[in-house]
Order: structure tokens, then C-alpha cells, then sequence
């Protein structure tokens, strides 16, 4: 159940490998509406599709913290379909997330869906609002992106599409009430860079690359002079399970990350002190990941459906910190 949860949909860089494969033969084909309106999302879900509840879930998350209240679904974001991958901005009025109508769609199918790709919810008066679709790559061109960061006007996100080989960073600033100007990112192929967080001058990525404890680890590499430098384990967090989806808190005191927990992925959080991380805390576990918090210390995070060892959707969950 593990390794379904870790090679799940666009957020999990692996399975797209097969997506670039089969652009030029589909490019032909693809049924792209880019001088129309934007689909909803809702309009491709299946018509069969039952949306699952904390009621009918068979593995609910279990939440192991004293500090936060129960575990509850974010019901303006979530469908019948798949939110995953979510990122609060840091000033807590933006909710990122990647949305897929069906988990057993394969992703080269995924790419020519129309919907499948990054949203964005917009927090007013502390209600999120109907998220919208961001759209990063030119007219006509095929693309699916994912596993979004966003820090002030800036964004890097992982993407498969025309033009390049293979999975690949790129970054968008954010210019005139949109995202524009996307180009490839400056990681260096050989640190093979999973999906990150960037605090200060520290690049936390998660990689399966030679040199770690077990799966993937959770690695850090500085920035001097403009440039990342060679990536160093994160040993006080890395097991030889597999550890990954850093999150770094805005005061840069706590990591937060995903690591297995008796068969399914669970959350972890780290302190740091004296610039070292400590021993990891289990905070929420049974099929929890991709942790982001608020100002207020609130956690929000994917939780994936699960029934007779097979995906069924996923929603964002969030566990409000008690007052």
C-alpha cells in the first residue's frame, strides 16, 4: 500500500516517466480546448464515482497529538475525484493543490483531460473559496504539472511536457493577477531533486539518490553564490524506510515530512534545536501525507482512500491546532 501511495498520480515525480514517451504520438490527438472556456473539474468526474466520507472511509486517518483537534475533510476543496498535493502560502490566504478527476486514469490519458493540473482555493474572510485552475505552459502545448512550492511571487512545480526529456523543475513568477514567465529550474540533474521546500538559503528535497539510509531520504543543500550546492543527508530524520515531502515551518523551527508508519505513510514533525534536528514526533498516520500549516499552526494534508488494496480518491484534510 506503501509504494501506491508514493508513485500516486502527477505529485510523484515516477510515474510520469512514461508520459513523454507517448507526447508526439497523442500530440496529434490531444483534445485541449485552449481557445475555449476551461472545463469545471467536477464536469470530469466519472458519473459512477462515490464520494467517499470519514463515515465510510476503511482506513481513516488517526491522529497521534494531543495539540490539535480531530482530523476533518476540507468540503469547499474536495470532490469526488483527487486533491493531493496541498501548499498553504505563508501568508495563509492561498491553498495550492493538484487535482486528477480519476486515480485509475493513467497519466498520459491525465494529460489530455483538461483538468488535471494545479488549483488554487483563495482564503477570504477565513472561508476558502471555489479553487481555480492554474494554467503554466503555452497555448496548445501539452503539459501536466504538479508538486507546487510557492514562495512570495514565485513558483516551482515538476512537469512533464513538450520540449523536454523526461521530469523536470520549472519555476513561474507571478505578474499582473497571473502566473507567467515559466522556465526550466537550476537544480542539477545528478541531485536528482524530489519535491522540496526552500527556508532561507536551504534547498530540503527528498531523492532516492546513492548515498542515503533507505528509499527515498530527505537531503539539504545550501545556496552560495546563486548556486545549490552538493546535497547533504538529513541523517537525524532519515531511517532506512523511506522519508520524504519536507515542510519547513516560516520561523524554520520545525520540519515536517512523511516517513512509513506500520505499512502506510504517516506524518512526522522535527525541532530544531541549536541548529539541530531532532528526534521526529508521529503526529498523524494511516495513509496521511504532504503536510502544510498555516500561521495559525493548523495542518493540512492529503489523505488517500483505501479499499480492498486499491486507491479510490483523495482529499485534503486538515487538523485544526487547539486554542
Amino acid at each position: 500500500m506503501f509504494k501506491k501511495f508514493l508513485f500516486f498520480g502527477l505529485p510523484i515525480l515516477i510515474l510520469l516517466i512514461v508520459i513523454i514517451a507517448l507526447v508526439e504520438r497523442q500530440k496529434e490527438n490531444n483534445s485541449l480546448s485552449s481557445n475555449n472556456l476551461i472545463p469545471g473539474r467536477e464536469s470530469k468526474i466519472p458519473t459512477n464515482a462515490n464520494k467517499i466520507t470519514p463515515e465510510t472511509d476503511v482506513y481513516p486517518p488517526i491522529l497521534h497529538s494531543n495539540e490539535y483537534e480531530n482530523l476533518v475533510p476540507l468540503a469547499v476543496i474536495n470532490t469526488a475525484g483527487a486533491e493531493d498535493s496541498p501548499f498553504i502560502s505563508v501568508d495563509s490566504n492561498e491553498l495550492y493543490f493538484f487535482f486528477t478527476p480519476d486515480v485509475k486514469i493513467p497519466p498520459e490519458k491525465q494529460l489530455l483531460d483538461d483538468v488535471t493540473g494545479i488549483y488554487v482555493s483563495q482564503n477570504i474572510n477565513g472561508a476558502w473559496q471555489k479553487p481555480e485552475r492554474i494554467l503554466l505552459q503555452d497555448s496548445k502545448k501539452l503539459a501536466l504539472d504538479g508538486c507546487e512550492f510557492v514562495q512570495d511571487n514565485k513558483m516551482w512545480f515538476c512537469s512533464a511536457r513538450e520540449g523536454y526529456a523526461g521530469i523536470n523543475w520549472f519555476t513561474a513568477e507571478y505578474k499582473n493577477g497571473k502566473w507567467a514567465n515559466w522556465g526550466n529550474a537550476d537544480f542539477k540533474k545528478e541531485y536528482e531533486v524530489g519535491e522540496l521546500h526552500i527556508f532561507n538559503d536551504e534547498l530540503y528535497f527528498h531523492s532516492a539518490r546513492p548515498g542515503g539510509k533507505g528509499g527515498n531520504d530527505i537531503w539539504v543543500s545550501k545556496n552560495a553564490n546563486g548556486e545549490w550546492q552538493e546535497p547533504q543527508n538529513a541523517e537525524a530524520v532519515n531511517t532506512g524506510s523511506s522519508e520524504g515531502w519536507p515542510y519547513i515551518t516560516a520561523d524554520g523551527k520545525e520540519l515536517w515530512f512523511n516517513r512509513e508508519y506500520k505499512g502506510a505513510p504517516a506524518i512526522f514533525k522535527s525541532k530544531r534545536a541549536n541548529g539541530v534536528w531532532q528526534t521526529p514526533e508521529l503526529i498523524i498516520s494511516q495513509f496521511a501525507g504532504e503536510p502544510t500549516l498555516d500561521k495559525n499552526g493548523n495542518i493540512y494534508f492529503v489523505h488517500h482512500f483505501f479499499k480492498d488494496n486499491q486507491m479510490l480518491e483523495a482529499d485534503i484534510y486538515v487538523a485544526y491546532k487547539k486554542q
